[in-house]
């Protein structure tokens, strides 16, 4: 089976485990403003060099009715289309008091009061837009927030993906994805 049969049935399960729970109150929710659920992505969010034609702004993400014991979220957006299917890390947003509630757009590009922000598939402390290759199907990205028990300023700086998620193991109380699309 091809790797995008596999994410394809992957994110159709997570969109549907998504809309059962936003249909119950209790359960956690996670949203955007920037844009809807499942669809496409502005190009207000590419990256703004190598001609991705956006801006380089990071899109707003709200979370709420998180776990009991929420200390702080991590926010993450990731490409599983990029890289030749290999992924692209474009955004590690952690040590966010939870009861922020959310990052507005433009918020958390660069480390921050409140925020820090890991390292990015490109090695950088930052968010990184969208920029999939010219002609490509529209790349799906994939943003997630994650709760854990741990307080806000507990993990250390320039944490890659990878690492933030072996750090959060045993500490991750809850996570829940939007999904855009964005095509050049």
């Amino acid at each position: 089976m091809g790797y995008s049969k596999i994410f394809s049935g992957t994110v159709a399960s997570a969109i549907l485990c998504m809309s059962f729970g936003i249909a119950h109150a209790e359960g956690m929710r996670v949203s955007s403003t920037s844009f809807k659920d499942n669809g496409v992505m502005p190009s207000l969010y590419a990256d703004n060099t190598g001609g991705c034609g956006g801006s380089g702004v990071s899109p707003q993400v709200a979370w709420s009715n998180l776990p009991a014991g929420t200390r702080s979220v991590a926010v993450l957006m990731a490409d599983p289309d990029g890289s030749k299917g290999l992924g692209v890390s474009h955004w590690v947003a952690y040590n966010i008091d939870s009861s922020l509630g959310q990052l507005k757009q433009g918020e958390a590009q660069n480390d921050g009061a409140g925020v820090t922000i890991g390292k990015n598939t490109a090695g950088k402390n930052a968010y990184h837009g969208m920029c999939p290759p010219v002609g490509d199907q529209p790349h799906h990205y994939v943003l997630s927030v994650i709760a854990s028990d741990l307080a806000p300023t507990v993990l250390p700086k320039g944490l890659t993906r990878d690492e933030l998620l072996a750090a959060l193991k045993g500490h991750a109380l809850g996570g829940l994805s939007v999904v855009g699309t964005y095509g050049r």
